[in-house]
């Protein structure tokens, strides 16, 4: 393939067929995941309520690092998009490289929070001893799986930036699969393996992500994409470089760190004032299905970020608007479809996570609730990460500030102080992607990104 086809391949328009070409891979990436979080909870919701419980802890525990390595992931992709859209596949190579580093970094710090400073703040926030002991072990174990999805992520990050986002489900696959075979093997004693309960689904998470790294990296290389890219040319520290990947993702990496805090202080302030004792491992079951139907929603929204960047890369910064508009009416029209289904079909949802008829019961307003949620979150994730794009970065991390300073405000008061149901703790979502939506609107509305250089 000649060098100008290829340059060519990175150049995005902001037609429907494109966007969906980017996004429904995307999807698949995403989906495939999630489906293999929720098989973990489905086999330890097998253990009983209090192991899904605890799953709902720890869970958002490495889901914030895995929040951190995501605003890393698209702080690097709006960079690489923008050299794509500017024809600069060398520049492209240099910022992965560099963005491998930085990752590779925060993972050690990661592991070492973990060890230090989790246990610490865990005891003095978790009432239940038996509890905590076995959620401080399991994270000490789960978390050495952070750096193999620092580097999972960073190849995302390359291959939606360049467009090649159809790449992405081989690894995704590929670990998610073994996940699944690791899970049943380890949590239950099958397969001629060790029996290890709650905490062989922290050991076979690592393991699935050790070989998902392995595939998505020798997918590059058989694709040709670590020669295209110069990925290997520029392995020595880029000082210059370096700081260029971190001043565009640290706002992100606050964040979207930030954003999930905030998540992790909702269910200690639920482990703590439970009115019933369901209530956590409802939330836990709420927060796979957030997970589960929300796919399409961030598919989009990382689609929004990567085509506004390269639009703007091209110089075509008047047809931003109306892209981030043809990508909401897509992201808005599947969350309202699944909207549906969840509010007719709620039961049967759910009976994947549950049989037990009290828990579904008690269960369904909390889901009404947040299928709601989810509306709100189709237009709103895809407006704060199309600001993404434009380079300002900043402007994303005051965004996320006042509307995470709004929801824990809102959940302190309901659920510590008032001590109300858990269905009122779960509408603090509107009160977030209502907040997101309505700042990141008023930005692009106002066009101050549009001389913006990265």
């Amino acid at each position: 393939m000649a060098e100008t086809d290829i340059l060519q391949d990175m150049r995005l328009n902001t037609s429907r067929k494109q966007i969906l070409q980017l996004a429904l891979p995307i999807s698949a990436a995403i989906l495939v995941p999630q489906l293999n979080f929720i098989t973990n909870n489905i086999f330890l919701g097998m253990l009983g309520q209090e192991e899904l419980g605890m799953a709902g802890i720890t869970g958002v525990y490495y889901l914030v690092f895995g929040a951190i390595g995501y605003g890393l992931n698209n702080g690097l992709q709006a960079l690489i998009a923008r050299r794509a859209g500017e024809n600069k596949p060398e520049e492209i190579g240099k910022l992965f490289s560099q963005g491998i580093r930085v990752a590779m970094l925060i993972a050690l710090i990661g592991i070492l929070v973990t060890y230090f400073i989790a246990p610490t703040v865990l005891n003095f926030a978790l009432k239940d001893v038996s509890r905590r002991e076995a959620i401080i072990q399991f994270l000490k174990i789960r978390i050495w799986g952070l750096p193999f999805l620092y580097l999972y992520q960073m190849r995302n990050a390359l291959l939606v930036g360049t467009n090649q986002s159809k790449y992405l489900v081989i690894g995704t696959l590929a670990e998610t699969i073994s996940n699944i075979v690791l899970d049943y093997g380890l949590i239950f004693g099958r397969l001629g393996l060790p029996q290890l309960g709650f905490n062989g689904a922290a050991i076979a998470s690592i393991i699935a992500e050790v070989i998902g790294m392995f595939v998505v990296f020798a997918v590059i290389h058989m694709k040709g994409l670590s020669h295209r890219f110069h990925l290997y040319k520029h392995l020595r520290f880029d000082p210059q470089t370096a700081k260029l990947v971190l001043k565009q993702s640290s706002p992100l990496i606050f964040q979207y760190a930030i954003s999930i805090t905030s998540w992790e202080f909702f269910f200690i302030l639920i482990e703590r004032n439970s009115l019933h004792e369901y209530d956590l491992a409802i939330s836990n079951m709420m927060r796979n299905i957030f997970g589960l139907f929300g796919v399409s929603t961030w598919a989009f929204a990382a689609t929004s970020s990567t085509m506004v960047s390269n639009i703007i890369g091209q110089k075509k910064q008047d047809e931003v608007i109306h892209l981030v508009w043809k990508i909401v009416q897509l992201s808005s029209g599947i969350a309202l479809a699944i909207c549906l289904l969840l509010n007719i079909f709620p039961v049967f949802f759910m009976k994947i996570f549950s049989q037990d008829q009290v828990f579904l019961e008690n269960a369904k307003p909390v889901l009404r609730v947040v299928s709601c949620a989810l509306v709100l979150m189709s237009f709103s994730s895809v407006c704060l990460n199309a600001v993404t794009g434009t380079g300002n970065t900043r402007v994303n991390l005051q965004i996320e500030i006042i509307a995470v300073i709004l929801y824990t405000a809102y959940i302190f008061t309901v659920m510590e102080m008032l001590h109300l149901s858990i269905t009122w703790g779960w509408a603090s979502e509107w009160i977030y992607w209502l907040s997101i939506f309505l700042l990141s609107f008023l930005y692009l509305r106002s066009g101050k990104w549009r001389n913006k250089k990265i």
